[in-house]
C-alpha cells in the first residue's frame, strides 16, 4: 500500500510513496506524533534526480528489516530540498558543522521539537567503504535515545545555539564598500588555483560554477586584465569539450567526477543550464569566439526541447539514472543505472553509422573497451562517454577526407545517434516548476535574444516571454502579493502553488524580468519587477543589518532564519538581489537602489577579497559597482524589433562585451511613452529621419544618436578605449 507521500506533489516524495517505510511529509502531523510518542524524528532530505538518493532508497528504504527499524523506533520524515530549501539549509548547516561535509541524501535525527542531535549523508545498509551501516546506526541512535535522552537533548540545544550565533553577522571592519583591491585579490585567488592542464579550479571532482566565470569575465572588463578573461574562457572551452557536456543532445550534466571534465555525474539541472548559457554568452562576447556562442545556443535548444512545459514554464531536472537499453532488448529486470541513456559501445556506433563510424569515433573518443578511466565502481565498463577528442581538421588529415565532408558526416552522425537515443528509456523528468530556477532561465533567454542572431535570438525571446507569463499566471498571487515557490500540474488548482516563495525566488524572477525588459522594451515587465522588489524587501529585508533573510521567519518549524550571501551551485539570494539593484540604478536612475546595493556590499568589509571563492556572484556585483565612470552605462536602440535595420544595430551592440551597461530595445510610440514613466531618460529620445536609432550613454548623458551600424561601431569602440584608459590609470 502507498504511504502518505503518495498524496504529495513533489516528484521526490512520490518516488518514496511505495516504500515500506511509514513516511510523513514535513508538517504538524509528524511533529505531533513524535511529541506524543516521545520518539526522535528521522529526517531524510534529497531530490528526485539525486543518484545516491536512489541508491539509499533501494538499499535501505525498500529493505523490509530496515523499514521496520525506522517505523518502530522513529518518526520517519521526507523532505524535497528543492521545494523546501529553508528546511534543508537548517539541517545542512548542522551536518556540515558536526561532520565537516554535507550532501544528499542527507540523514538527520531530531528531537521531537525538531532540534538535530546526529546526522550525516549517505549510509550504506551495512558497514562498507569506511562508513557505518545504516541498520547499525539506527540501532545505536535508538539505544542512545532510550538510555541518554537528556544528554542528547542538551547537546542538541548547545549545537542549535551555536548555529544561531553563526547567523549574527560579524561587524564589518569598515562601513565603506570594498574597493577595487578586493576585486584584484579575488581574481588572484582564482588565478592561483587555476588548472592549467584541464581548466577549472582545483582538482576532482569539478563542478561548473558559472558565477565564478561571470565574476572573472566582468572583472577583466573592468580592469583590462586579460588573465581573468583567459582562465574563464579556457574553463568554458574545456567543459564544452568534455563529457560533462551532452554532445548528442545538448546541455550540461551536474558535475565531473574527474579533473579533466571527462566522466560526469549525469543528472541535468535547469539552474546549471541557465547559468551556463549566461557564461557562454558573456565569454563569447568577451573573446569574440563564435564557438562559445554556439554552445549557449545548443544548451538553449536542449532546454526548449526537453525541459519546457507546453505552456512555457521550465521543468527542474532530468535524472542521472535510467534503464539500460540492453535491459529492454533482453527483457531482463528493469534496474536503472547511472548514465545508461547517454552511453555508447563501439559496436553500436559501427552498426548505426557504417562507413562514417570512424569519423564519429575519432570525434567523440569512442574506444573498443570504453573510455571512462575514472570509473572506480566499474559502472561504465565497456561503454563510452562522448567527448571531443579530435577536431575537424585533424580528423580530415588522418582520414584523407575533405574538412567540409568530415563536418557534414559528423553532424549527420550526431543526428542519427540522437534519433536512436531518443528511442531509449529516458531518465526520470522532475516536472515541477520552481520560481527561482525559472527566473534564471528567463534571464539567460532574454540575454540570448540580444546576443545571438537569427532564429536562435527569436526563439529565445519568445521562450523568455512565455516563461515569464507562466510564472506570472501560475506562481504569482497578486491579491496576496506573494510569489509561490513551486507549481506542479498533478495537483488541484489550490495545491499547485501552495509553497510561498523564498528570497531567492523573488530575486531570481526579478533578475529574469530585468533582462526581459531590456530585450523587449515592455514596461509591464519592469512594473512587475519593481513590485516584486518591494515585496522582497517587505518580506525578507534585514532592516537592522542590511541584506535579505532567506525566509520570512513566520514558519516556526524552521529553527534558523538564515541570510544567504554565499554562492553554491546556485547564486545566493543576496548576490542576485544586489545585482538587481545595480541594474535598476542603471535603468531607472534610482540612486537609492545603488546606495542600497553599496550598503550590502559594505557588510563584507575588508574580508571581501578573501571570500571570492565563496561569493563570486557578489564579487561580480562589486565589479559592476566599480565599473569605470567613463564607460557605457546605457545603450538604447529605438526601433521596431521586426525591422532589419533595428536588428543590424543590435548586431553591432551584441558584438561588444558591455557587462556594466543596460541595453534596451524600445519600440517608438506608445511602448516608449509607457517605459519612459519608469525610465525617464528615454522619454526625449527620437528616431533620426524616421530610422531605427541608437543612443550610447554614460550615466544618462548620451552621445550623438546614430542610425548607421558603422557609426554605432565607432562609438562603442571609442567608449571601449576610454574604459581601458580609465582602467590603466
Amino acid at each position: 500500500m502507498p504511504n502518505r507521500l503518495a498524496a504529495e506533489p513533489s516528484p521526490y516524495l512520490q518516488q518514496h510513496a511505495h516504500n515500506p517505510v511509514d513516511w510523513y511529509p514535513w508538517g504538524d502531523e509528524a511533529f505531533a506524533r513524535a511529541r506524543a510518542e516521545s520518539k526522535p524524528i528521522f529526517l531524510s532530505i534529497g531530490y528526485s534526480t539525486c543518484h545516491w538518493c536512489h541508491v539509499m532508497e533501494h538499499e535501505s528504504f525498500e529493505h523490509g528489516g530496515i523499514a521496520a527499524l525506522l517505523n518502530e523506533q522513529f518518526v520517519p520524515v521526507k523532505v524535497d530540498r528543492e521545494e523546501r530549501p529553508d528546511v534543508d539549509r537548517v539541517y545542512m548547516a548542522f551536518v556540515q558543522a558536526t561532520t565537516g561535509s554535507g550532501g544528499w541524501p542527507m540523514s538527520v535525527w531530531l528531537t521531537p521539537d525538531l532540534k538535530p542531535f546526529f546526522g550525516g549523508t549517505y549510509f550504506p545498509p551495512d558497514s562498507r567503504w569506511g562508513r557505518a551501516g545504516f541498520a547499525d546506526v539506527l540501532r545505536e541512535v535508538a539505544s542512545r535515545w532510550s538510555s541518554s535522552r537528556a544528554e542528547l537533548e542538551r547537546s542538541a540545544d548547545t549545537i542549535l545555539e551555536r548555529l544561531r550565533a553563526l547567523q549574527v553577522p560579524e561587524a564589518a571592519a569598515s562601513a565603506q564598500t570594498p574597493g577595487v583591491s578586493a576585486l584584484q585579490a579575488g581574481a588572484s585567488q582564482f588565478l592561483s588555483t587555476f588548472d592549467t592542464t584541464h581548466g577549472g579550479f582545483g582538482g576532482a571532482p569539478k563542478f561548473p560554477r558559472p558565477a565564478e566565470l561571470l565574476f572573472l569575465l566582468r572583472e577583466s572588463a573592468r580592469s583590462g586584465d586579460p588573465n581573468a578573461r583567459r582562465i574563464a574562457v579556457a574553463t568554458l572551452e574545456a567543459m564544452a569539450r568534455g563529457g560533462i557536456r551532452d554532445h548528442i543532445g545538448g546541455g550540461f550534466h551536474r558535475y565531473s567526477v574527474d579533473a579533466a571534465w571527462r566522466v560526469p555525474h549525469f543528472e541535468k539541472m535547469l539552474y546549471d543550464q541557465a547559468q551556463l548559457v549566461l557564461a557562454y554568452l558573456e565569454a563569447g562576447q568577451a573573446s569574440g569566439a563564435p564557438a562559445l556562442l554556439a554552445e549557449a545556443a545548443d544548451t538553449i535548444d536542449y532546454v526548449l526541447r526537453d525541459l519546457t512545459h507546453p505552456e512555457g514554464g521550465f521543468y527542474s531536472a532530468e535524472d542521472a539514472d535510467s534503464v539500460p537499453p540492453e535491459t529492454v532488448e533482453t527483457g531482463a529486470r528493469a534496474t536503472k543505472a547511472e548514465g545508461a541513456f547517454y552511453l555508447w559501445t563501439l559496436s553500436e556506433i559501427n552498426a548505426l553509422l557504417g562507413d562514417d563510424a570512424e569519423l564519429i569515433e575519432r570525434r567523440l573518443g569512442i574506444e573498443p573497451n570504453g573510455n571512462a578511466p575514472q570509473d572506480p565502481l566499474g559502472e561504465f565498463r565497456g561503454k563510452n562517454i562522448p567527448y571531443l577528442q579530435q577536431d575537424i581538421p585533424q580528423i580530415a588529415q588522418l582520414t584523407g577526407r575533405a574538412p567540409e565532408d568530415v563536418e557534414r558526416a559528423i553532424e549527420t552522425g550526431r543526428q542519427r545517434l540522437f534519433d536512436v537515443r531518443s528511442e531509449r528509456p529516458r531518465p526520470h523528468l522532475d516536472d515541477k516548476v520552481l520560481a527561482a530556477w525559472n527566473g534564471m532561465m528567463i534571464a539567460a533567454l532574454a540575454r540570448a535574444s540580444q546576443v545571438l542572431d537569427g532564429e536562435s535570438a527569436e526563439r529565445s525571446l519568445q521562450a523568455a516571454v512565455r516563461a515569464a507569463a507562466f510564472v506570472r499566471d501560475r506562481l504569482w498571487n497578486a491579491r496576496r502579493g506573494v510569489l509561490a515557490r513551486r507549481w506542479h500540474a498533478s495537483q488541484t488548482t489550490d495545491e499547485q502553488a501552495s509553497i510561498d516563495g523564498y528570497a531567492e525566488d523573488y530575486a531570481c524572477v526579478i533578475w529574469g524580468l530585468l533582462e526581459l525588459v531590456q530585450a523587449t522594451g515592455d514596461a509591464a515587465w519592469l512594473d512587475w519587477a519593481l513590485e516584486l522588489q518591494k515585496r522582497q524587501d517587505d518580506l525578507f529585508r534585514d532592516d537592522a543589518n542590511g541584506g535579505w533573510f532567506a525566509t520570512t521567519g513566520e514558519d516556526s518549524s524552521v529553527l534558523l532564519r538564515v541570510k544567504e550571501e554565499y554562492d553554491g551551485a546556485e547564486p545566493s539570494a543576496g548576490s542576485v538581489a544586489v545585482g538587481n539593484l545595480v541594474t535598476l540604478a542603471h535603468l531607472t536612475g534610482d540612486g537609492s537602489a545603488a546606495t542600497r546595493a553599496a550598503d550590502v556590499l559594505a557588510r563584507f568589509g575588508g574580508r571581501f577579497g578573501q571570500s571570492a571563492r565563496s561569493s563570486p556572484m557578489m564579487m561580480a556585483a562589486l565589479a559592476c559597482h566599480h565599473a569605470p565612470a567613463g564607460g557605457v552605462s546605457q545603450v538604447v536602440i529605438l526601433g521596431d524589433r521586426g525591422d532589419s535595420r533595428t536588428r543590424a544595430l543590435e548586431r553591432v551592440a551584441a558584438a561588444h562585451y558591455l557587462p556594466f551597461a543596460a541595453r534596451l530595445v524600445v519600440t517608438p510610440g506608445e511602448a516608449q511613452a509607457r517605459l519612459a514613466e519608469r525610465v525617464p531618460f528615454i522619454g526625449a529620445m527620437r528616431q533620426v529621419d524616421g530610422k531605427p536609432t541608437a543612443y550610447v550613454c554614460a550615466d544618462f548623458a548620451c552621445r550623438e544618436p546614430v542610425t548607421e551600424p558603422a557609426r554605432l561601431e565607432a562609438q562603442l569602440a571609442s567608449a571601449g578605449k576610454e574604459i581601458s584608459g580609465v582602467a590603466d590609470r
